[in-house]
């Protein structure tokens, strides 16, 4: 406790004592602590019986040791929530996998559809398209984004048609659904006959329509890193000589490419999943083959393994996207 050394009556007073507050925390983790053990009794005992020592550790005013105790129990209350919903959620998929004679799985994972070399050599083989258009694509994307984003934040009342224009495309694409957008260029511009875009094939389409719709996305991306640059930084950049385009190509552009990377790499993940949609204007990719071979085998196991082969891709991603954002937090805590 703290002694104030002049109180009103000039004797001390007492201003804030541990007891009550280490008190108040052992009633609230003997409540949680009685949940857990209700919830997932392997972990919620321990934690009952380390906040019953704490009280009892509290009562005799050992205040340190009670704390001890208090914190080993709610330990043990995580430990409760996570091991219980994980055991909770395995025997949930267990019992969906062997109800009704093991429907799903025989729907879903189909054995002898999982072990067909031939199956897995005909989704592969559509899936290596997937990752071509996804590469040209994200490719395309990265740059075609970027001019969008420039233009939109020219300066001047001159540039004033423009911004339109680059703001008109931005809320266009980013309101119509990608699928759509997949169909009318899919569909719409072979009928048109228009010169070199009438003459592309199935996979061209689909990269046009996925620059399109990603290329709307990114290019707000783009804008928010430029805008997050300190104004200073362009004001200096100006006062050494450097034109506007120059200071953005070595001073702004940089520094917010670098600012950007995880939504960046956010947006390739969702290309890198849209190219699922491509097939529905004729490309056989590998969702158009699992059609195929669910058709052939009565069963749905077809998307399941092209499932499988997204994830493969998509995964590995995911994981170096969030390196990324933890190397980019320490840096700003250093920083």
């Amino acid at each position: 406790m703290s002694l104030h050394p002049e109180g009103l009556t000039g004797q001390p007073v007492i201003l804030d004592s541990p007891v009550p507050k280490v008190r108040a925390n052992r009633v609230i983790t003997y409540r949680s602590a009685s949940v857990a053990a209700l919830l997932f009794p392997p972990c919620g005992v321990p934690a009952l019986l380390h906040s019953l020592k704490a009280g009892r550790l509290a009562k005799q005013d050992k205040i340190e040791e009670a704390r001890v105790a208090g914190e080993k129990a709610r330990d043990w209350c995580w430990y409760a929530v996570g091991f219980g919903l994980l055991v909770y959620f395995l025997l949930a998929l267990g019992y969906i996998l062997t109800t009704n004679d093991g429907a799903i799985r025989k729907v879903f994972f189909g054995w002898s559809t999982l072990t067909n070399g031939d199956a897995w050599r005909s989704l592969i083989k559509g899936f290596w398209i997937n990752v071509q258009v996804f590469l040209w694509a994200q490719a395309i994307v990265l740059v075609w984004a970027l001019v969008v984003a420039v233009v939109r934040l020219l300066p001047g009342k001159a540039c004033a048609p423009v911004r339109f224009v680059a703001i008109a495309y931005s809320d266009t694409f980013r309101a119509i659904p990608g699928l759509l957008t997949i169909y009318l260029v899919g569909f719409g511009l072979p009928q048109s006959n228009l010169p070199i875009l009438g003459d592309f094939s199935d996979e061209q389409y689909a990269i046009l329509a996925l620059v399109l719709v990603y290329g709307a996305y990114v290019s707000e991306v783009y804008r928010a890193g430029i805008e997050s640059i300190h104004w200073s930084q362009v004001a200096a950049a100006r006062s050494l000589g450097l034109s506007y385009f120059q200071t953005l190509r070595t001073v702004v552009v940089p520094q917010a490419v670098r600012r950007i990377r995880p939504p960046l790499l956010n947006d390739a993940i969702g290309l890198q999943k849209d190219t699922a949609l491509i097939g529905f204007i004729g490309p056989l990719e590998v969702v158009s083959r699992a059609r195929f071979i669910g058709n052939a085998r009565g069963t749905l196991t077809g998307y399941t393994m092209a499932a499988i082969l997204f994830a493969m891709l998509s995964i590995p991603m995911t994981r170096y996207l969030d390196r990324l954002i933890k190397r980019d937090q320490a840096r700003t805590r250093v920083g």
